[in-house]
């Protein structure tokens, strides 16, 4: 039952990559006026969101690791 609830999860993720992917793809040329509102949001942005699921997956992965010493 748990690796069909994975795998359900893991079509979720793919399924909302895919989604996201082609939102992205959409947007305006790059060398547009910051002030513009319609310029796309970057600058270390991604940076940021990489840097977080990072320390989201180290926290998971040392909690789960506690646990199996306990």
């Amino acid at each position: 039952m748990a690796s069909i609830k994975n795998m359900l999860i893991a079509t979720g993720f793919l399924i909302f990559g895919l989604l996201i992917s082609t939102q992205t793809m959409a947007q305006a040329d790059v060398g547009c006026d910051p002030l513009d509102p319609e310029c796309p949001i970057d600058g270390g942005v991604s940076f940021l969101i990489a840097a977080g699921i990072g320390m989201g997956a180290k926290k998971a992965f040392t909690s789960k690791k506690s646990e199996a010493k306990s």
